[in-house]
């Protein structure tokens, strides 16, 4: 009993689970990755975020609002502050960098967010390269499994001589 339930398991986590798992690391962080390590190195566009609204879930918050480059560039509005800072509140205003992360600016106290997509990424390219290893096995397995058979088939054939 116990082989069939981890059977089916194993099998559901290696056809269902390695996919959603490429996808998700490669489709939602491995586009972050390369600005977050710009901002980790403090490279980016310096200017100021200044907080608009704060969204919290069960284990996190996180604040939206608009950055405001420098150099005068082009303002944007409602992004995402990776890393911010304590003690930041409605209205207030914290340093930060835009490194071209797609939904937000990273403030200049810096924080571990580049760890975070890092290890998603490679965790999301990891199950990617299972996943194929996994079909390619099968395939192969299963070529192997039709030769055994033909060499049997064509053994099964041939007189016995005496």
């Amino acid at each position: 009993m116990m082989e069939r339930i981890s059977s089916w398991r194993m099998k559901f986590f290696l056809w269902v689970g390695l996919p959603v798992i490429a996808v998700m690391g490669l489709a939602f962080a491995a586009p972050d990755v390369g600005p977050a390590w710009r901002a980790k190195s403090g490279a980016g566009t310096p200017g100021t975020f200044t907080a608009v609204n704060e969204e919290c879930s069960r284990r996190s918050c996180t604040w939206h609002g608009d950055f405001v480059p420098a150099d005068g560039g082009a303002v944007r509005k409602n992004v995402i502050l990776y890393d911010d800072p304590a003690g930041l509140t409605t209205g207030g205003s914290a340093a930060a960098h835009d490194t071209g992360a797609g939904k937000g600016v990273f403030s200049t106290t810096g924080g571990s967010t580049w760890l975070l997509v890092t290890g998603f990424t490679v965790g999301g390219a990891l199950a990617a390269v299972g996943w194929v290893v996994v079909i390619v096995r099968t395939i192969m397995g299963r070529r192997r499994a039709d030769e055994e058979e033909a060499v049997i088939d064509r053994l099964a054939r041939t007189p016995v001589q005496s």
